[in-house]
């Protein structure tokens, strides 16, 4: 689980530095959705036509588990559509999207397990004052899990505001 963590976060950077300085723009969001790892935050790096961000976030809580919280990382990509606009994103990432909770039996009686899940997806974004510039954001996503027990796919609806 902390190896996944870390390879995420190394993922992330890598990707951040291969942009050009001069274009440099970056940007601090506050939300509930895929872009926010459940309701939290996320630090983006901005272009005119796209946003790779890191997110951190709780999914769920509950009173025997307590919070289940975690990090995500995502590309979404204003080009894809129409290039006289950059409000309509489709986006990618990887993220913790829930927590499952089971008895196992191992040889000598059943014992309880916890395990986080986490999920790979696809996001539509819309930015109402474009992707680039401060404003509120709405959208869907639509993903695909490493579940056991739970469902193997899920979805998140999407409402924040991009500082």
């Amino acid at each position: 689980m902390k190896i996944l963590a870390l390879v995420l976060t190394l993922i992330s950077f890598f990707t951040f530095a291969k942009e050009n300085k001069s274009d440099k723009q970056y940007s601090i969001g506050l939300g509930l959705g895929s872009s926010y790892s459940g309701i939290g935050t996320n630090f983006s790096f901005l272009s005119k036509t796209d946003m790779k961000y890191i997110s951190a976030g709780c999914i769920e809580y509950d009173s025997h588990n307590g919070a289940t919280c975690g990090f995500g990382v995502g590309w979404i990509m204003t080009d894809l559509f129409d290039t006289d606009s950059n409000k309509h994103g489709l986006g990618v990432y990887a993220s913790l999207v829930g927590h499952e909770s089971y008895y196992s039996y191992e040889g000598n009686g059943y014992t309880y397990k916890d395990k986080d899940i986490y999920g790979t997806g696809i996001s539509y974004i819309y930015f109402m004052n474009g992707i680039n510039a401060s404003g509120f954001n709405f959208g869907a996503s639509m993903h695909i899990t490493n579940a056991e027990f739970e469902d193997s796919y899920g979805s998140f609806f999407q409402v924040g505001y991009q500082f």
